[in-house]
Parts: structure tokens; C-alpha cells; sequence
């Protein structure tokens, strides 16, 4: 007689963690919409900047990370991982006024791919790296002359993807120490360093009321609350299920897109996205090691 209710509980335990990372990556598509209509006030760095400095600050407050205080030797990760946090940051809102958002994502999801390749060191994952270049091709800057991409955003995407593929590197370094507080010692790295980049585009717009609440908005749905939810999905979901929901994250970007910033893309386009998205699953589901997120 109470065997029906267990088994509904489990099956509702089991889905909970894959809805909390679904809604975190969603979080951080509507975080980067958001961000892009700050554009237009304080220009990419200066949203870059108050991006990393609101989700410093909360994660400060949640995860409190002056309680484990990092050690001589893994201080160098940390402030590696902190640069490579701030720099992949700048780099991909620089591109982000350039090329659509699915685009972007699609193109900076290229670094953790080429990480979760190189350290699997099986022949077969050859045929996936080959598939994420063809997608790479597709959404290249002449692929498509109906709607041409800007090749200077492109470039900037990649080296976000190149950032993210070093960023991977540290924080396991790191991690391996601090735990889930590396997170918040690395943004807050990441948001000291971001002041000379953005400041001066941020200080004559700082006190009005409607750039204030874009930023509480923005590092809320970028930093805080997606870092959340991931940190309780991942307790409770094998790191292969989370690689394979991670390579939904280009699709949602193009949804968002479509949806929020009216952006629309050509097939070529949509299927270069289709094809670094069908790469990352397949690495996922054949190679060890998980794929972390830059939540």
C-alpha cells in the first residue's frame, strides 16, 4: 500500500536537481539578456564590472569565504583562476555587442569541450572534436553572407571559450582546498580586477536607480542564484548527467535570444549551434570527466 507514494517521492527527488540545473542555466541566458541592456548605459565593461562586483558581493554573504582562508600553496591557483574568471567575463560581453547571444555561447562552449577531449585521451573523441569544428566553421564570419557575423566578435567568443577551458584547469587546483567557497574568493578576484576596465564608464551612471537595479538583477541571475542551484544539483546527480545538461546551455541562449533580445539566426547558423551542441553531448556521455560550468 505505500509503495506507490515512496516511489513518486523518489522519482520527485531524482527530478528536482535536473530542474534546478535546467533553471540555473536558464538563470544565466536571462542574466546575459539582462546585461545586454546595460549596454547602451555603461557600455560592455562597465557591465562586466558591476556583473562581477554584485555576484562577489552575494556570494560574499552566502558563502562567507574569509572562514577558510587559502594556504601559500594554492594561492597561485586561486588568483589564476580569479584573472582567467574576470578576463573570460570582459571578453565574452565584448563579444556579446557584436554576435548574438545563442552564437556566443555556442562559440565560448568550445573551451570546456577541448578540455573534456584532451583529458580523455581516446581516439574516438577525435570524431566530436571534428564535429564542434564544423559548428565552428558554421558560425564563422563567412559561412553565411545572408547574415555575416562580425569576425572580430567571433574571435572574442573564442578566447571567452579559451578563458573557460583555463578557468576549468584552476579551479579544480583550487577547489581541491577551498571547496565551494572557491567560487567566492575567485569573483571577488575576478571583480577587483575588472575596476580599471570598467569604472569610469560606471561612476557617472552609478547612483541612477534603474542601473542599480540591472546590476542587483544581473549578478543575481549570473552569479548568486544559478551558483546555488548548481552547487544543490550537483550533490545530488552523477557528474555525467550533469555534462549532458550543460550542452543544452547554446540552445537556450539562442531561445533567450529569440525571445528577449529579438535576435534571429540563419539555418547555417542554427545548425552550427546544433552541431557544438551535439558535440559536447557526445563528449558527455563517452569521456570521464565531468564539464564544469562557469556559474
Amino acid at each position: 500500500m505505500t509503495s506507490a507514494p515512496i516511489t513518486k517521492t523518489r522519482a520527485e527527488a531524482g527530478a528536482l536537481p535536473v530542474l534546478g540545473l535546467l533553471a540555473a542555466m536558464l538563470s544565466v541566458q536571462v542574466g546575459a539578456a539582462f546585461a545586454k541592456g546595460l549596454f547602451p548605459v555603461v557600455g560592455a565593461q562597465g557591465t562586466t564590472t558591476l556583473r562581477l562586483v554584485a555576484g562577489a558581493l552575494m556570494l560574499a554573504m552566502v558563502l562567507r569565504p574569509w572562514r577558510v582562508r587559502p594556504s601559500r600553496a594554492v594561492l597561485p591557483w586561486l588568483v589564476a583562476y580569479g584573472v582567467t574568471l574576470s578576463f573570460m567575463n570582459l571578453l565574452f560581453y565584448a563579444a556579446l555587442t557584436r554576435i548574438p547571444l545563442g552564437i556566443c555561447v555556442a562559440l565560448e562552449f568550445t573551451g570546456p569541450l577541448l578540455v573534456a577531449t584532451l583529458t580523455s585521451h581516446r581516439a574516438r573523441d577525435l570524431a566530436w572534436v571534428a564535429l564542434a569544428l564544423a559548428g565552428v566553421v558554421l558560425l564563422s564570419p563567412f559561412a553565411d553572407v545572408r547574415q555575416a557575423l562580425d569576425p572580430i566578435g567571433v574571435l572574442l567568443a573564442l578566447a571567452s571559450g579559451g578563458c573557460w577551458a583555463l578557468y576549468i584547469v584552476f579551479a579544480q587546483k583550487a577547489g581541491a582546498e577551498l571547496g565551494g567557497r572557491t567560487t567566492a574568493w575567485g569573483m571577488a578576484i575576478a571583480a577587483a580586477l575588472s575596476l580599471p576596465f570598467g569604472l569610469t564608464d560606471i561612476v557617472p551612471k552609478i547612483a541612477e536607480p534603474h542601473v542599480l537595479a540591472l546590476a542587483v538583477i544581473v549578478g543575481l541571475l549570473s552569479c548568486a542564484l544559478p551558483f546555488w542551484l548548481e552547487m544543490m544539483a550537483l550533490t545530488r546527480i552523477p557528474a555525467r548527467v550533469y555534462g549532458m545538461m550543460a550542452c543544452l546551455e547554446p540552445a537556450l541562449g539562442a531561445l533567450i535570444g529569440f525571445l528577449f533580445l529579438h535576435e534571429r539566426l540563419t539555418a547555417l547558423q542554427c545548425a552550427g549551434i546544433a552541431a557544438v551542441i551535439l558535440a559536447a553531448f557526445g563528449t558527455a556521455i563517452t569521456a570521464r570527466p565531468p564539464v564544469p560550468s562557469p556559474a
